[in-house]
């Protein structure tokens, strides 16, 4: 008999489900959210969440209206979700049944918003239970919406195309598995082609947007149908639906990425259609969506240069749609002077703490922050996190916010002007200066503003040919820095900046003072500009200002955080973030040039304010916590007497963090606390224990309460990734400046990072930031193993195979694949005995991956330390010895990297050599037919070098050798083992 439900339960969990919703009664609401998490421990409130969001009327026995009916479904799917998302497993096998039997009936009923929950769950379940756990959706799904039986409602068509999208959306490679011979996609990407002329516009637009959530993925069912897709996209190209010639646009452009020589042949027909598109104006999304294509093609290298013809027809599109819409200029207008205003909560920017990524290339390189520091129009990335993990529709409406927050179709123009200024450089400014000598001064400020713009927008790619009026420009530029228009001023500063890598370029003092400087002291002074937006891109104009002029900024360091000072006084919460980064860019940039005392004693009280005056709990301690870490750096030992209570602080948020979370995994109705305070934080211990000395490090690591290796063993193993890259990048600190401190907790944190080394570990969707924190791991159990030396041995076959894993997928980024073979190379300064007997397992990985590392000292001891292994195993690289006379012989002797420990190197180099030499009949002929002549003579003047080093050994030394070995061979110098070759 089917699951009934009992009238009593049934009217409590409605009665909850509405109250949880319940906004203005917040003792109600609280009630029914406890009594809700008491629930869940039922066995059977899947089932009554399910009957209640399914059932389209309201059950016999509940009395509710439409609307509180409506709330009470609602609940009950994202109860449902979530359930069916935290605790999948461990649902009973009938419940799962009656759930995936009875949610696609939600997928016909006439409310959208129900219909759209119920893919949400349908969503879940999948990637809870995989394709095959419920074989029969896919087909039920495209039953539906093909209308198989003939008698299947528009709701049902188009709620069950929603739902197939969102199953596509979360699970594109499970659909491109082999299953049984089969691969979903191979039936589906025909069927969405099929479907994309349903005379229903909202089944059209999915289906196309679908398909495009596969095309970046290239799968071969894609593939063998992109030429029945390309015809589609023609035949859709004038759609009358704008969110069908919207998916259009964007086929298009991804398929520029995938297969250009599938674009090129209709390049000319597709530039007069996306300029069509693009200036249909009153749709913008659709205008941007077109915008994209030009972007893109200008990035791209095999058909930039097909867009040269045209660009006397797309520039001036570009140009039309970098003036304000009047819509927007509606909303920006009227701000006015507004500095002394509070900020509004919703004004307030998020901040999201990002990770360092110090450790992420292992020749040293930092990656650049895309749209960093005057990045006027950087895209935003897309919602990868909704609330409760709903999935967006393919709307992509973002709400009627203020237009400087998103990303659009002057944007998008300016971008692509920039990439066009790259691309073809004076053609672009040719093309553009009547537009500017007519707009610049123009009387009517969007305009002026419009022509700021584009003239920033080409500085990078054109800067050459706009060199010669920037004498001219410049002071003009500078000039409207006090135009009457607030966004005059906004884009002013953000174009001066773009140019200011001109001004710190300029030869001689005088043609600073002339240019630089009034650039540099007119966008300060916009930093404390009567509107809020103004001092935001002075802030931001800076920063990028400081980035270009780098260590010449030193003498100018005192005035600079004189006028950081008074912002520091001046500003409302929203420019606080900005403010930070201008601090932390200076001392990034100028280093140790700001540890004078006088620097000191004006920057850190300033700081110190912020830093008491700032809650635990207050999101402005991410940037805060960010900047101190670069101020830390930069000071090194000056920031001393400041590190215990900063060290402290640290402690005590990740302490408190750990704690509100381990309090939320066991109550759900507690709130997850932000992880952000968890990265920040374990940035900034890592740079305190670099900056002071030994003993002050030790003494605040040894000091710490609770103990901060053991709040690591929690953050190694947090959930999150940016956590966990924090932590190993703490851990590897540790070890090279604290590790008597960190020795003792060495076998409990050993383990947990061997596991961080699994590729297994890492989820599909979390790739990029699951290798920057393998990376991480890498790079402190090298460090480690330097320390640790021989007490390594028991991690030894573990880490092997660790590291073999790495080196061998060919998926692995290539900084990761080198961080694995210096810590591999690293493991053997100790422990060659134990690796030499499997060194014909990991020599060619190793090889091939450190030979691409820079001359570093990681470098220098992983080398060492391989050769000690092949020392002990010498006939375990016959295959590889090539490719190892390769490596010694391009080997840079950096004078820099001769440590103790690397002091040794290139005779160890030439003993390896040598051992080779003996044991290989002719030498000379192996090395003339295995390697290149110039790897050959570089190992003879390597062997030359050691041998007039030799020459200066103590003669009593070599006439102790020979009385003691009579018959030692020696070599031409008379020094045992080191030989010529």
């Amino acid at each position: 008999m089917a699951w009934q439900p009992e009238q009593e339960p049934l009217r409590q969990l409605s009665g909850c489900l509405k109250d949880s919703l319940s906004g203005h009664n917040k003792n109600a609401q609280k009630q029914a959210e406890i009594m809700l998490a008491q629930a869940k421990s039922s066995p059977d409130i899947n089932n009554y969440l399910t009957y209640l969001f399914s059932s389209s009327h309201v059950p016999h026995g509940l009395t509710y209206t439409p609307e509180e009916y409506h709330a009470v479904r609602s609940a009950a799917a994202v109860m449902l979700k979530n359930n069916i998302k935290t605790g999948y497993k461990s649902i009973p096998p009938d419940s799962l049944a009656l759930v995936r039997s009875s949610v696609p009936l939600a997928l016909q009923d006439k409310n959208n918003s129900i219909r759209s929950y119920a893919g949400n769950v349908i969503t879940e379940i999948v990637s809870r239970g995989g394709i095959l756990g419920w074989p029969q959706l896919l087909p039920q799904l495209l039953g539906l919406i093909g209308n198989d039986t003939g008698n299947i409602t528009p709701e049902a068509q188009e709620g069950a195309m929603a739902a197939l999208a969102k199953v596509c959306e979360d699970n594109k490679r499970m659909l491109d598995k082999d299953y049984q011979g089969q691969r979903p996609l191979t039936f589906i990407i025909p069927k969405l082609i099929e479907f994309t002329i349903s005379d229903k516009p909202k089944v059209r637009s999915l289906a196309l947007g679908t398909i495009n959530v596969f095309i970046p993925q290239k799968p071969q069912a894609l593939l063998v149908s992109l030429d029945d897709l390309l015809n589609r996209l023609f035949q859709l190209a004038n759609d009358p639906s704008a969110d069908v010639r919207r998916q259009v646009c964007r086929a298009f452009v991804q398929i520029v990425e995938i297969r250009p020589d599938k674009i090129l042949p209709h390049i000319n027909g597709l530039v007069d259609y996306m300029i069509a598109q693009q200036r249909k104006i009153e749709d913008e999304d659709l205008a941007c969506d077109a915008a994209e294509f030009w972007l893109t093609v200008g990035e791209h290298n095999e058909l930039w240069k097909s867009l040269g013809p045209y660009l006397h027809k797309i520039i001036p599109v570009l140009l039309e749609s970098m003036v304000y819409s009047e819509e927007d200029i509606a909303m920006l207008e009227g701000g006015g002077n507004d500095a002394d205003e509070e900020d509004r909560i919703e004004d307030i920017k998020p901040k999201f703490a990002k990770s360092k990524s110090a450790r992420t290339l292992a020749n040293g390189e930092e990656v650049d922050e895309a749209g960093q520091n005057g990045g006027s129009y950087a895209k935003l990335g897309d919602n990868e996190d909704l609330d409760e993990g709903e999935i967006e529709e393919y709307d992509d409406d973002d709400d009627d916010g203020n237009p400087e927050d998103r990303w659009n179709l002057r944007k998008c123009s300016a971008a692509a002007l920039d990439v066009f200024a790259t691309d073809f450089r004076g053609p672009v400014f040719d093309t553009i200066l009547p537009y500017l000598m007519t707009n610049l001064r123009h009387e009517e400020w969007p305009y002026r503003e419009a022509a700021v713009l584009a003239l920033g927008a080409v500085a990078e790619g054109c800067l050459e040919v706009v060199t010669p009026h920037l004498p001219d420009l410049v002071p003009y530029l500078i000039s409207l820095l006090n135009d009457p228009e607030p966004l005059v001023r906004q884009i002013t500063c953000w174009t001066l900046g773009r140019y200011s890598a001109w001004g710190a370029s300029l030869s001689t003092p005088a043609l600073r003072a002339q240019f630089f400087e009034p650039m540099m002291e007119g966008i300060l002074t916009k930093m404390l500009d009567h509107n809020k937006r103004v001092q935001e891109a002075g802030a931001s104009a800076f920063a990028h200002l400081e980035e270009k002029a780098g260590a010449n900024l030193t003498p100018y360091c005192e005035p600079i955080i004189r006028q950081f000072v008074r912002c520091f006084e001046k500003y409302k919460d929203r420019n606080m973030f900005i403010l930070y980064d201008c601090v932390q860019t200076l001392a990034e940039h100028v280093g140790h040039g700001l540890a004078q005392a006088q620097l000191i004693d004006l920057l850190m009280p300033a700081l110190i304010h912020r830093w008491n005056k700032v809650s635990d709990q207050s999101r402005e301690l991410f940037p805060l916590l960010e900047c101190l870490s670069y101020v830390t750096t930069a000071l090194a030992e000056s920031f001393a007497p400041f590190a215990q209570p900063v060290f402290t602080r640290c402690i005590k948020i990740i302490h408190q963090n750990l704690e509100e979370y381990l309090a939320a995994v066991n109550n759900p109705i507690l709130d997850t606390p932000d992880k952000d305070f968890l990265v920040t934080s374990l940035d900034l211990l890592s740079a305190i224990v670099q900056a002071v000395d030994e003993k002050q490090s030790a003494a605040l690591v040894s000091g710490s309460q609770p103990r901060l290796f053991e709040l690591l063993t929690f953050c190694m193993e947090d959930p999150e990734n940016d956590v966990r890259q924090s932590s190993y990048a703490l851990l590897g600190d540790c070890a090279k400046y604290v590790f008597p401190q960190l020795q003792p907790f060495l076998p409990s944190l050993l383990p947990i990072l061997i596991r961080q080394l699994d590729l297994d570990t890492i989820l599909d969707e979390q790739i990029e930031t699951g290798f920057s924190v393998v990376n991480n791991a890498c790079w402190s159990a090298g460090e480690i193993s330097i320390q640790y030396g021989k007490e390594m041995a028991p991690y030894v076959g573990e880490l092997l195979q660790r590291y073999l894993e790495i080196l061998g997928n060919p998926e692995v980024p290539k900084s990761v694949l080198e961080n694995a073979a210096i810590a591999l190379g690293r493991l053997g300064l100790e422990n060659s005995a134990i690796m030499s007997p499997v060194l014909s397992t990991f020599s060619e990985p190793f090889l091939k991956s450190i030979h691409t590392v820079d001359y570093t000292l990681e470098k220098a001891t992983a080398m060492k330390g391989f050769c000690l292994v092949i020392l002990g195993n010498p006939q375990a690289m016959e295959k590889d010895l090539a490719r190892l006379f390769t490596v010694i012989a391009r080997y840079k002797m950096e004078e820099a990297f001769k440590t103790p420990l690397t002091a040794d190197l290139q005779q160890i180099f030439q003993h390896t050599l040598d051992v080779y030499k003996s044991l290989i009949p002719d030498i000379n002929t192996f090395l003339t037919s295995s390697i290149n002549p110039p790897d050959v003579a570089a190992l003879r003047r390597g062997a030359s070098r050691v041998s007039a080093q030799a020459k200066k050994v103590d003669v009593l030394a070599v006439l102790i050798v020979l009385w003691e070995n009579p018959g030692q061979k020696m070599g031409r110098m008379g020094v045992p083992y080191y030989t010529e070759m």
